[in-house]
């Protein structure tokens, strides 16, 4: 008997109605023959009110207590889904990260798995029970909760998996499965049938919502095949697999867009070694993602400005980090700047085809769009702008690259 795992999102669960709807698609592969293992998000909207409510207490950085109370969304989505499927005749039973139990390292609101105990699914395998896993949250050897970060769910469900030895795993969204680009931008998006590990990895990191970047990255390491479909649609959603399976391959596959960015930029730097790391190395100390970096070559050999980019959630910290230690980096002004926006063409076929960055930056000028950063990788181009002008950028690439549907 193959075992599959299954994930719900929060807008997959968003409401008592949508829980019953997630509990048949559960039913449906068991009555397949399937044993399940259900991850589940919390409800839509409830991990945000948990974050107010903390953030109202105290702006004080006791983050393992922050995890403790933003965990419980999870929670709670666990124990209704075990409760809807034992309403519609289906034995299942809750568990949560702890109870398992999913052991992960102290790094409270971006925790990392380090192995899963999986005794207590078999165990409910045995008895012919779906076991119902609250995703988002583990367990340090403090004997803490932790949370996982943002879309830790996804993560939750690409191990167990792993560990499972499942035959796939299911995330099931609110949307029909990944898109050449949000659909809600561009009208003309198509949905894609395959797309590579690397290829949703760039995608996710890059601003795609549909699936947390590092959750793609174990599936890759581990060979852990991805199934992204709707909740709302019996259509076939789109597979996440290796690029072996991809027979031809186009320069790009999707566009994406990150409005959650920050630019920084530090003026008037000394042009010498060791200043990059007097930077880097405290915002990295305070687990601080620094992103697209770009320095300016100075004339003279003596002073310079540096710009970097990070998550939006993180500038304040960035701003007191490296504020606190002005006079030991001997920078003159700090500029921090919200308004920005990430545009990124993804695609393996870059490797093989000419001219895709001249096609990216000639269509971004035609349309009056400035370039403030420019980085790239082996499959894929990221551009910073102004994030007012992020809609344009997507549909006139989307267009350039012909990736509309073929109506």
């Amino acid at each position: 008997m193959k075992c599959i795992v299954q994930k719900f999102g929060g807008t997959s669960l968003g409401t008592i109605e949508k829980i019953h709807n997630a509990a048949q698609k559960v039913k449906l592969e068991v009555a397949r023959g399937h044993k399940i293992a259900v991850v589940v998000s919390a409800m839509a909207g409830m991990t945000n009110r948990f974050i107010k409510s903390a953030e109202s207490i105290s702006n004080a950085s006791d983050d393992s207590e922050y995890d403790v109370v933003v965990s419980a969304g999870e929670q709670i989505s666990s124990g209704l889904m075990a409760l809807a499927l034992q309403k519609i005749g289906v034995p299942a039973r809750s568990f949560l990260g702890w109870q398992l139990p999913i052991l992960t390292d102290g790094s409270y609101k971006k925790a990392r798995v380090k192995r899963v105990i999986t005794k207590e699914i078999f165990r409910s395998f045995a008895k012919k029970k779906v076991a119902v896993i609250a995703g988002f949250q583990g367990i340090d050897d403090n004997n803490r909760i932790t949370t996982l970060g943002r879309g830790g769910s996804d993560i939750t469900a690409v191990v167990l998996a792993s560990a499972l030895k499942a035959e796939r795993c299911d995330i099931f969204t609110d949307v029909k499965g990944i898109y050449t680009c949000d659909p809600r931008i561009v009208k003309s998006a198509q949905k894609l049938d395959k797309i590579t590990y690397e290829e949703m990895v760039e995608m996710s990191s890059l601003g795609s919502k549909v699936l947390q970047s590092r959750s793609v990255e174990v599936a890759m390491k581990k060979k852990v095949r991805l199934h992204v479909l709707s909740s709302f649609s019996n259509e076939k959603g789109t597979m996440v697999v290796d690029e072996s399976e991809i027979l031809e391959k186009q320069a790009v596959s999707g566009i994406a867009c990150n409005a959650n960015e920050s630019k920084i930029t530090l003026v008037g730097i000394s042009d010498k070694p060791g200043v990059a790391a007097k930077i880097f190395g405290p915002l990295s100390d305070a687990n601080i993602n620094v992103d697209m970096i770009v320095q300016n070559v100075s004339a003279d050999g003596s002073l310079t400005d540096l710009t970097f980019t990070v998550d939006k959630s993180d500038l304040k910290k960035v701003v007191s980090v490296l504020s606190k230690r002005k006079t030991a980096i001997n920078f003159k002004k700090l500029i921090p700047d919200s308004s920005v926006a990430k545009i990124s063409i993804v695609g393996i076929g870059m490797r093989s085809y000419p001219g895709v960055a001249q096609n990216m930056f000639k269509t971004l000028a035609k349309n009056k769009i400035n370039i403030l950063v420019i980085s790239t990788s082996e499959i894929k181009i990221s551009v910073l702008i102004a994030r007012n002008k992020a809609k344009l950028a997507q549909r006139s690439l989307h267009k350039a690259f012909r990736l509309q549907k073929n109506d």
